[in-house]
């Protein structure tokens, strides 16, 4: 078991193992709930959403017709031929 200080802001770091047990890195979150007797359980906070949610999120930002396989493939070897 491991002992944490609380600061004067009542803030708690978490030291480097145990961001590690629960595979969390910078900037990615932690989610705490509260159970009886005064305890916590903190767990890395996962995203809930499927991918099929993002299909169609970028529709409505686009102006004019969609493009054909072929106009993007020739968007893309100019890309990687460095040509704008």
């Amino acid at each position: 078991m491991s002992t944490l200080t609380v600061t004067a802001k009542g803030q708690v770091t978490l030291r480097k193992d145990l961001l590690e047990h629960l595979g969390v890195h910078p900037g990615e979150k932690i989610s705490v709930d509260k159970l009886p007797d005064g305890r916590i359980e903190v767990k890395a906070a996962r995203p809930t959403g499927k991918i099929s949610d993002l299909f169609g999120s970028l529709k409505a930002k686009r102006k004019g017709r969609s493009l054909s396989i072929e106009e993007m493939n020739e968007i893309i070897a100019r890309g990687w031929a460095g040509k704008r």
